[in-house]
């Protein structure tokens, strides 16, 4: 078997490119899609846009998120095993 000289020299760059494409598309965090889901949800349900995951309160269990929103209260939202929102409560803290 012979492999050209271009071919060894190109696959440190082919390398770095997947691994740029795997880095891009959120894949280093397992949970992008669910916060995603979740933060779509709240905003269509409330009416209210600028919502962002709360990184304070501790979570206790899978697919569960903490969404906050500006001058409103903060919400519970649960996902399903495909990392779509499937239940929402409003959360009053303080």
């Amino acid at each position: 078997m012979h492999i050209s000289l271009r071919t060894v020299l190109c696959l440190p760059f082919l390398a770095l490119a997947a691994c740029e494409d795997m880095s891009a598309t959120g894949s280093s965090d397992p949970q992008g899609p669910s916060k995603r889901s979740c933060i779509r949800a709240v905003e269509t349900h409330t009416g209210i846009s600028g919502a962002t995951i709360n990184t304070t309160i501790p979570i206790v269990e899978t697919g569960q998120h903490i969404i906050d929103l500006p001058g409103s209260p903060s919400w519970t939202c649960y996902t399903d095993e495909t990392g779509a929102a499937r239940e929402l409560i409003e959360t009053r803290l303080g």
